[in-house]
């Protein structure tokens, strides 16, 4: 089975978010299935510059008369075989994948993505004349243009699926109508039935409407956003293409997220040798200035700090987790109100809040390994790994109930406690008081160790790899192509 894996970034060469994770990972679990993936991505600094073997495969013209150098190599990082659109007026820019160093979005991000969504199409139809893909896998708004491009142009050889994953609903890709005129579409696919959103040209309703099937990243969040509640003003359409939608869990790729063999953290442990993770504690502590105390209860907090993420809630019982002798660690970058309040905190309590604003890979590890407890309070969540990686690390997840969050932590209740399946704290209700209940549990099992070290060790056992999403990836390509 040959199938084109389309996104806009890949761990570990560009990361903003849990997105560039799946996209690294999904390939290499499928390869193990049998498929034989390649990816396409837009030429960013790190991609080219970790592309061996380099070759062009062809120079095109976009729609609106950009040239175009699509190249083929191998991605030495991952050892995969990638296609990469050279386009350095596009994609050699200050900033990250999306946005300016002023965190705006860049002008044209219609065409920095309509062409991941174009080339797309024309590999589909036999640009590539010594690989010829089965699926077309697109991946978020991003390449949301890969379905229309293959329903209008080129014509393709043979039958081509076309699957698309949502993995943040919220998150549409919504320009104005005029930019509809610059991607060499039909005028019909501006139309109810296509590309437009009230008004506007919408590349995640693009995704949608034009997939063979429709994936996202956890059974829950594939029924939430079929609701007013969730679906972002696109729940109807969801609802009318429920027959071709489902969810699909992710993972957790084992041979970058495993305590047992992480070389970014202080000491490694398991399941069965824990003696590390204490160390671990203790080195954190002591790198950040806080109190180096065994016995306070270390929360963790690795998000990006928005709203939606629920760190609002945090902050309102923020006093509360320090009165009870709590400690909390952050690491996130966001919103700057957000940003500002958590590091006025931890200057008001340096001795049990430390903040770091940014993203830094090896030190989100050593959070994991550190930590007691996962804060994960999402107002929604359509997957999540930051839990799952706090399960794999023994740091039990506190969430709120929805998405993948749902899917994936169990709560620490008297009757889950002695059927043996909890696994962390879970909150119903999307509120401050709701979020401190859930942390007076933490804390009240904390209290008891050898209750808490019992559900730690279930946590870490949880098989939560890639094996069994990439079955049924494998098991929905090979029913789309028959």
């Amino acid at each position: 089975m040959n199938v084109l894996q389309v996104s806009a970034e890949i761990f570990p060469l560009l990361k903003t978010g849990g997105l560039a994770d799946v996209a690294g990972a999904l390939p290499l679990a499928l390869n193990a299935t049998g498929c034989q993936v390649r990816v396409l991505l837009p030429g960013f600094a790190p991609i080219l510059a970790d592309l061996t073997d380099r070759v062009t495969l062809a120079e095109l013209v976009a729609p609106w008369g950009e040239p175009v150098r699509v190249c083929q190599g191998r991605l030495a990082s991952l050892n995969l075989p990638a296609y990469v659109m050279d386009v350095p007026a596009l994609y050699q820019r200050a900033g990250t994948p999306y946005e300016d160093a002023q965190r705006q979005p860049f002008t044209d991000n219609d065409r920095r993505f309509a062409l991941l969504g174009w080339v797309a199409a024309r590999l589909a139809a036999g640009l590539d004349a010594q690989w010829q893909p089965q699926v077309v896998h697109s991946h978020d708004w991003h390449a949301g243009l890969a379905g229309a491009y293959m329903a209008y142009l080129p014509p393709q050889r043979a039958r081509v699926a076309n699957v698309f994953t949502v993995h943040n609903l919220a998150y549409q890709g919504l320009f104005a109508p005029r930019h509809f005129f610059e991607l060499g579409l039909p005028a019909s696919a501006f139309s109810v039935d296509g590309l437009e959103f009230h008004g506007q040209l919408s590349f995640m309703k693009a995704g949608l409407f034009y997939a063979d099937h429709i994936t996202t990243v956890s059974p829950t969040y594939a029924r939430e956003i079929q609701t007013p509640e969730q679906g972002c003003g696109l729940d109807g359409l969801l609802r009318t293409r429920a027959g071709d939608l489902s969810g699909i869990l992710n993972g957790v790729d084992e041979a970058v997220w495993d305590p047992a063999t992480d070389a970014a953290i202080a000491q490694r442990f398991d399941a069965r040798k824990l003696e590390g993770k204490a160390q671990c504690k203790a080195a954190l502590q002591q790198a950040l200035g806080l109190a180096v105390q065994a016995d306070a209860p270390l929360f963790g907090v690795v998000s990006r700090l928005t709203e939606q993420k629920g760190l609002h809630l945090v902050l309102a019982i923020l006093d509360e987790l320090v009165s009870r002798g709590g400690q909390l660690v952050v690491l996130g970058t966001g919103e700057a109100a957000l940003e500002t309040t958590f590091v006025q905190r931890a200057r008001t309590h340096p001795a049990s809040i430390a903040v770091r604003i940014g993203y830094d890979e090896p030190f989100a590890h050593q959070i994991f390994a550190a930590t007691d407890v996962t804060l994960v309070p999402s107002r929604f969540e359509p997957c999540g790994l930051t839990q799952m990686y706090g399960l794999k690390y023994g740091s039990l997840p506190l969430v709120h109930r929805v998405g993948g969050l749902a899917d994936t932590v169990v709560d620490c209740s008297l009757e889950d406690l002695a059927e043996g399946t909890a696994n962390g704290f879970v909150f119903n209700n999307f509120n401050a008081h709701s979020l401190s209940r859930a942390m007076a549990r933490a804390f009240a099992l904390y209290a008891q160790p050898a209750t808490w070290r019992k559900v730690r060790n279930r946590a870490m056992r949880q098989r939560l790899d890639w094996s069994q999403a990439a079955s049924q990836y494998l098991a929905l390509y090979q029913r789309l192509c028959h």
